[in-house]
């Protein structure tokens, strides 16, 4: 198959780029195309064989659900079942945006796009060039990660070209990519609001607007022997080549045990690489140190914690030590991607 990659500016775009990659969809085929918290791949969520294009695509386990992506509220009714009125509230706070709400899924939504499951996630999308994309499309368009299952998830279209060249009809090259992880998923089938996956959208944001909410203890509990209540978060997720370890303690303990680790590397000839921060950056000795940013600036390591991961992979890296995070906020988010990628391989000091 021969990609078509095509760069649109959200501030300026090309209407008839979006109506020809819509009809791509309409057809059955599948496009890459920007939000504001990743690259997704998208194909017809209404079209069982468009959603196994898009396993096969990522080598993605097939129980693992798809997000039907939608532009409007009244798309939505017609992939669920009914809509609360807890979740019309979730809706005028948080969507357009990173924002996945499961719900009971209508007949319409075929089980290839929900694992199997008869609840669906949905999500409405803020950057322009998503939401024009979708209503050209159809409406819903089925859409994760626009990588190779289990790498970083894409927030530069080379990440997607490199994943997915081949293997898509079409990639948007589009700019605006703000947010940098993947969206907040809260499961609205149970008696009280679930957090299946953290992200931008936090539990003090959602209690503001639903009351209690609880979140999946398996998330951040390395040391939880109970399977996740997404199936999606089973799998390793994130990771880049190179095994990565993390490194949690007070900050001049940290640094000294990973300066100790990369030594001993060294010595077994291999390239380390080591994920810090704008205050700690120089006091590392690796082959290739990277900042995430400034340690209290959450949404800027969140932003920049995939494109490293990704150019450790290109510079050939065999072992990477990361710093660990503050898991307040946006930092729960953070510290689930990174133990994620890591494995959950974490080294307390």
């Amino acid at each position: 198959m021969e990609t078509k990659v095509i760069t649109i500016d959200h501030k300026d775009m090309d209407e008839a780029v979006l109506q020809e990659a819509g009809v791509i969809i309409q057809n059955g085929g599948l496009v890459a195309f920007p939000t504001e918290t990743v690259y997704g791949l998208g194909g017809d969520a209404l079209n069982k064989e468009s959603s196994k294009k898009i396993y096969a695509a990522k080598g993605r386990p097939s129980d693992n659900p798809l997000i039907v992506h939608i532009c409007s509220m009244e798309d939505l009714k017609a992939i669920v079942k009914e809509i609360p009125e807890a979740v019309e509230r979730l809706a005028e706070a948080f969507w357009p945006g990173p924002l996945t709400i499961i719900m009971h899924k209508s007949e319409v939504v075929p089980k290839e796009t929900t694992g199997g499951l008869d609840t669906v996630a949905v999500r409405m999308p803020s950057h322009p060039v998503a939401l024009k994309f979708i209503e050209c499309a159809g409406g819903y368009v089925a859409a994760p990660s626009a990588n190779v299952s289990g790498r970083p998830s894409p927030t530069k279209a080379q990440y997607v070209i490199e994943d997915m060249n081949g293997k898509v009809d079409m990639i948007l090259d589009g700019d605006g990519i703000d947010i940098g992880l993947e969206s907040t998923i809260v499961d609205m089938t149970g008696d009280i609001p679930m957090i299946l996956r953290p992200g931008y959208i936090t539990k003090d944001m959602l209690e503001k607007v639903l009351g209690e909410v609880t979140i999946d203890k398996t998330i951040l509990d390395v040391n939880c022997k109970e399977p996740p209540k997404a199936p999606g978060m089973r799998y390793r997720h994130y990771a880049p080549k190179a095994q990565l370890t993390i490194v949690e303690g007070e900050v001049a303990k940290t640094i000294q045990t990973i300066n100790d680790f990369t030594k001993a590397a060294h010595v077994r000839g291999e390239r380390v690489g080591i994920i810090g921060t704008e205050e700690t950056k120089s006091d590392y000795i690796g082959d290739s140190i990277k900042s995430v940013g400034k340690r209290q600036d959450e949404e800027s390591i969140a932003r920049t914690l995939y494109t490293i991961l990704r150019e450790f992979d290109d510079e050939d890296i065999n072992v990477i030590y990361s710093e660990s995070f503050s898991e307040c906020n946006m930092g729960q988010a953070i510290m689930n991607r990174l133990l994620k990628a890591a494995g959950h391989q974490i080294i307390y000091v």
